[in-house]
């Protein structure tokens, strides 16, 4: 079969299969996640307030602090580009990072975070 990929004893498996196994075993770590079932917390609901980023933000900070798979969610959010809040870091962190994501409305985005970032610091 030219579109398998050998296993062993004579086993095969297709590529697609393959491929599903090692995205699989490469995102293992989603499944240990705090954040299942929390996306409000982690994509911002349309026309969202710059104060309201800030505290939906510091919710899900809180939530990233205290998981285990933190470091394994930040990697793939900057090598994916991700919009919203993975791996206890925002879109403008990423973004000032330079893993920005890879849409139209970064500038938008970039925008508000600032407001946001403002609206923090005087709160403070």
């Amino acid at each position: 079969m030219g579109n398998s990929q050998g296993i062993r004893n004579g086993e095969t498996m297709s590529i697609t299969a393959a491929n599903t196994y090692v995205d699989w075993q490469t995102q293992a770590w989603m499944t240990d996640g705090l954040c299942a079932g929390r996306s409000d917390l982690f994509f911002a609901p349309f026309a969202e307030r710059p104060e309201a980023r800030v505290r939906r933000e510091s919710k899900a900070k809180g939530l990233c602090e205290s998981c285990a798979s933190t470091v394994e969610c930040k990697a793939y959010a900057r090598d994916n580009r991700e919009l919203g809040y993975w791996g206890a870091e925002s879109e403008s962190e990423r973004a000032t990072a330079g893993f920005a994501p890879t849409t139209p409305i970064i500038g938008r985005r970039q925008v508000a975070a600032k407001r946001a970032a403002a609206a923090l610091a005087e709160a403070s």
